[in-house]
């Protein structure tokens, strides 16, 4: 555990659930844990007791938040849940916190499967529409020209991003074209609760994280991680975008919940200590921040940024994650005034201190 991470207070130390089990977390809220082909080799999935009325009662069953991505091993994971986890009762509805794959992946298949409604905001539900359609400009290959004009030159990286047109389709096939809306601020009632949707930016485009009151209990996405700093890029259908100082501004609409309150993640373990978390995102991305305004000195791309930013070795798909890390430091530098920016002769963005 390092120095950041002692700082917090891991409610249920190492315990994991098992794949195909769950472990309850609180009251009516069940954790459950599905594998992830990628280095973030996992994602944490919640079950919520719930209840509907129907023309014969009450209907009691379960709420699924985040689905993890279509793939056989996901499905065959959900499929133990349901046979053995939900104590006879059925799914009542899917409320997806955004639009990433790890996230929406199994949205349809799930909808579908139990026949019931998929909970989302606008922002994200249509992103994911969009993505999943690979429609100009949301494809894995509008990824190239984007990254080419901040510095991408490395041909293995190149050839990778080019053969990527269909990346997010794999993952998120499809998405159930229909959804019911969340928005901020809005109380959901799920079982005996209400849960708050505090939607956050600069991540995703319309994060929905959930906060119930009655058990000091947030769901958070990714938008609050406890070991890694969440992920904020610029991306090619959003090429100035800002996604830093949102991310920032995000991070304070949590600071009006309890110091108690525990964090339910999408990576890594369940916590408590959120504002001391909230510091330390905000103490990283300061530090990161200064660590390119002295770079830029002399004129940087985004590629010139990434090794400064991410000092290790990088596979391709790391590195399109970094690039668009390293994009959005470097544009909330020129947002702010502390950088200019040019576009030199070779087509390539240059940013460079005053």
């Amino acid at each position: 555990m390092n120095l950041l991470e002692a700082q917090l207070d891991y409610a249920f130390a190492d315990t994991l659930p098992e794949i195909g089990h769950t472990f309850e977390v609180a009251p009516g809220v069940r954790w459950l844990r599905m594998v992830l082909p990628f280095a973030l080799n996992h994602i944490n999935l919640w079950l919520l007791e719930d209840s509907i009325e129907t023309e014969n009662g009450v209907q009691k069953g379960w709420t699924i938040v985040d689905c993890g991505i279509s793939d056989d091993v996901t499905r065959a994971g959900w499929e133990s849940i349901f046979a053995t986890q939900l104590q006879g009762l059925p799914i009542l509805r899917v409320l997806v916190t955004h639009c990433h794959p790890d996230h929406v992946g199994l949205a349809d298949w799930l909808c579908a499967r139990w026949q019931v409604p998929l909970w989302m905001s606008t922002g994200e539900y249509l992103s994911a529409r969009t993505m999943s359609a690979a429609l100009p400009g949301a494809d894995g290959s509008a990824m190239l020209p984007h990254f080419q004009a901040h510095g991408m030159s490395d041909p293995e990286v190149i050839a990778k991003v080019s053969q990527r047109k269909s990346y997010y389709p794999t993952l998120v096939p499809n998405v159930p074209h229909a959804y019911h809306r969340l928005h901020d601020q809005q109380q959901v009632v799920i079982g005996a609760h209400k849960w708050r949707v505090i939607t956050g930016f600069g991540h995703a485009p319309e994060h929905v994280a959930l906060y119930c009151a009655d058990l000091d209990v947030l769901i958070s996405g990714d938008m609050v991680l406890p070991r890694i700093s969440t992920n904020v890029s610029v991306f090619a259908i959003e090429p100035e975008s800002n996604p830093v100082q949102q991310y920032l501004d995000s991070l304070e609409k949590y600071r009006d919940l309890p110091k108690t309150t525990l964090v339910l993640p999408s990576h890594g373990k369940p916590f408590r200590g959120l504002h001391t978390r909230i510091d330390q995102l905000n103490d990283h991305h300061r530090d990161r921040l200064a660590e390119v305004v002295e770079a830029c000195r002399v004129p940087q791309s985004a590629s010139d940024i990434v090794p400064i930013m991410f000092p290790r070795a990088l596979d391709p798909h790391q590195m399109t994650f970094a690039l668009g890390e390293a994009l959005a430091h470097l544009h909330k530098l020129w947002f702010d005034g502390v950088l200019v920016r040019r576009l030199d002769g070779d087509k390539v963005y240059r940013f460079q201190t005053h």
